[in-house]
């Protein structure tokens, strides 16, 4: 628990985290207080529009998804807080916008079960490990759904990725490579991000590969650029030691 006396601007984000999913009210108003303005800027990121906290439905339904956030998220999983809240947020104002209604995964161990009650330790190992694969499985989701949206402004999409991709394993590599290289560099990346696509002239002068191999690959070389853009904990696991 939190010392009563420490100032909260002083806590660190996690350990208010853990002190509201414990049931610290004061911690869990203070944190949707004190976000209201990184909430606005996520839903404003989807609707494309300034986004009023006190007239938009969006910003309300970002307020309660920012909240589930709070209570579902798992510390040690690789992604801070923000970024996996960002990713909640933007979904369920997506959903929200397209009039679709999503249930997380995620599930509170204490709603379903108590652990006194139960007499073999291995069950409790059991359920709490249950519960860690649903909330990966979820945040995995999540990315993936906001993936799809980031492919969609690129004018791509995954079905597309999986014809597109390379077959081999050091076309891939080169690939990614080719990717991290233009992530790496500040006017390249400035330009994929502004125009949409490769800078097929510059990059070729950067890298070992031809102009017309990086055209071959140029949507996958895109996909793996937005990867690395975006906080995807669990889809960076894909490019770990590739490249």
């Amino acid at each position: 628990m939190l010392m009563s006396d420490q100032p909260l601007t002083e806590i660190p984000l996690e350990d208010m985290i853990v002190s509201a999913q414990e049931g610290d009210y004061m911690i869990q108003n203070y944190l949707l207080k004190s976000y209201q303005p990184f909430i606005a800027k996520s839903v404003s990121e989807v609707c494309k529009r300034y986004i009023d906290p006190k007239t938009d439905d969006e910003f309300s339904v970002g307020l309660n998804a920012f909240n589930e956030a709070i209570m579902s998220y798992c510390p040690g999983k690789g992604s801070s807080f923000l970024a996996f809240a960002k990713l909640v947020v933007k979904r369920k104002v997506i959903d929200y916008i397209r009039y679709v209604q999503k249930t997380p995964v995620a599930v509170s161990l204490d709603e379903n079960y108590d652990e006194e009650q139960m007499e073999n330790p291995v069950e409790v190992v059991a359920v709490k490990a249950y519960y860690r694969e649903a909330q990966n499985t979820w945040n995995l989701r999540e990315e993936i759904l906001d993936f799809k949206e980031k492919l969609r402004s690129y004018k791509l999409s995954l079905i597309e990725l999986t014809e597109v991709s390379p077959k081999h394993k050091d076309a891939r590599e080169t690939a990614i490579s080719v990717a991290r290289i233009l992530h790496n560099d500040e006017k390249l990346r400035a330009f994929v991000q502004k125009k949409k696509k490769l800078p097929l002239k510059n990059l070729a002068n950067q890298v070992n590969v031809s102009k017309k191999t990086l055209e071959r690959n140029r949507k996958f070389i895109l996909a793996i650029f937005i990867i690395l853009e975006e906080d995807y904990t669990y889809l960076k696991e894909y490019l770990k030691g590739v490249g």
